[in-house]
């Protein structure tokens, strides 16, 4: 064969180490592109974390900036000089000082306890204390007997304090408008029909049922601004303290006669008093039996006969020996003309003597047959030996 008609070279075969290198050079963008994602992941995950550290979402916090918060009021305060110091633990708070320069403002109030707001209210004894919305949970800073009365809507009510509810603030001519308060039982500022928004249960405590005025959605009606940096702002510094429910011990619980309305325990004794009136009213009366032509008449015999088969048939026989001895001491009763009653215990029967000296037999025999409590038969056969002696001593005394 000639070289032109011969087969071309066969092209070189890849060899391993070139598998590799493309391989590795294949794999090189799939590692890049998850270094990527997980490094997108952990920057979504620290932002989150971050943000849910910085914002809170209860109810007046100073980090909330959602309309139920009070984030706007914490600025401002910071922004107009008065040092804002935020503490979410009793422990915490013990360890910030409280002197006469000092505003401790408690907001949620529903986070305390009675261990707590005894602690409180010694640390906070230098200072002025300002509770925002105490209602029930604030145990021990308002009375149990002076449950606040919930007020809606109440709109441009002027300060017009009376005594030192304002805790040395200068409220004169301020008006609030809230959507909802608490009205307290006492002389102090914001007077309503229902009693006073901002009052002073005791010397250096001031408590506010209008909490409203310190929220990011109400400040800025009418003069709540105003009212809320001079009652908050008058002194250079206001610690802010948000109570934790991990401090409430055991013994905190609220009473149940705290949670409940004032009109609810007359309430419930006028109803248990109407319905024994009405159970009284239509209860039946009981009178004397009203007899009733029966349809169909029934003979004594077919009667006794019935009554003794139910007795045999549920092996009464206690029930059935009585049955006979009480109808025969009733009938030697009537026939002798005594009282078929039994004697007095410890006293001679009559019916018993009589029995026995008409026909004389032993007292105690006579005793024994007409004797309704004696033990019962043991036996069918016992029972009918009883019932024919009864018959035979009722036979004895007719032929008296």
């Amino acid at each position: 064969m000639s070289a032109a008609t011969a087969d071309p070279p066969a092209p070189p075969t890849p060899s391993a180490g070139a598998d590799r290198t493309s391989g590795a050079r294949r794999f090189l963008p799939r590692r890049s592109t998850v270094l990527v994602v997980l490094v997108v992941l952990l920057t979504v995950v620290l932002v989150a974390l971050t943000a849910r550290d910085a914002t809170r979402t209860d109810p007046l916090d100073p980090r909330n900036p959602s309309p139920s918060g009070a984030q706007a009021l914490a600025r401002v305060l910071d922004d107009e000089g008065v040092e804002v110091d935020v503490v979410r633990d009793l422990e915490a708070f013990e360890r910030t000082e409280v002197d006469g320069g000092t505003t401790v403002l408690v907001t949620s109030p529903y986070g305390l306890g009675g261990s707590v707001t005894d602690r409180l209210l010694e640390h906070a004894a230098d200072g002025q204390l300002v509770v925002a919305g105490a209602g029930a949970g604030a145990v021990g800073i308002v009375d149990d007997a002076d449950t606040p009365t919930f007020v809606d809507g109440p709109e441009d009510v002027p300060a017009d304090c009376t005594g030192d509810a304002s805790g040395g603030a200068d409220l004169t001519d301020l008006e609030i408008t809230v959507d909802t308060a608490e009205a307290y039982p006492f002389d102090g500022c914001f007077a309503v029909d229902e009693g006073s928004l901002l009052v002073s249960p005791r010397p250096g405590v001031s408590v506010l049922g209008a909490d409203g005025v310190l929220s990011n959605e109400q400040i800025l009606r009418a003069d709540n601004a105003a009212v809320a940096l001079r009652l908050l702002g008058a002194r250079e510094r206001l610690v802010w303290f948000v109570p934790d429910p991990a401090d409430l011990s055991a013994g905190d619980s609220a009473a149940p006669s705290s949670l409940l309305p004032p009109w609810l325990g007359p309430s419930l004794w006028l109803l248990l008093l109407t319905s024994f009136v009405a159970i009284y009213w239509r209860a039946r009366r009981f009178g004397p039996l009203v007899t009733e032509p029966l349809p169909v008449h029934v003979k004594a015999s077919e009667t006794t006969r019935s009554r003794g088969r139910l007795y045999h048939r549920g092996r009464d026989r206690g029930h059935a020996a009585g049955a006979l001895r009480r109808a025969t001491r009733e009938r030697l009763a009537t026939r002798l003309g005594i009282p078929a009653a039994p004697a007095a215990p410890g006293a001679p029967d009559p019916v018993v003597l009589d029995v026995a000296r008409r026909t004389a037999r032993h007292p105690a025999e006579v005793a024994w047959l007409l004797d309704p409590t004696a033990p019962p038969p043991e036996s069918d056969t016992e029972l009918v030996d009883l019932a024919d002696a009864l018959a035979a001593l009722d036979r004895e005394v007719r032929r008296t």
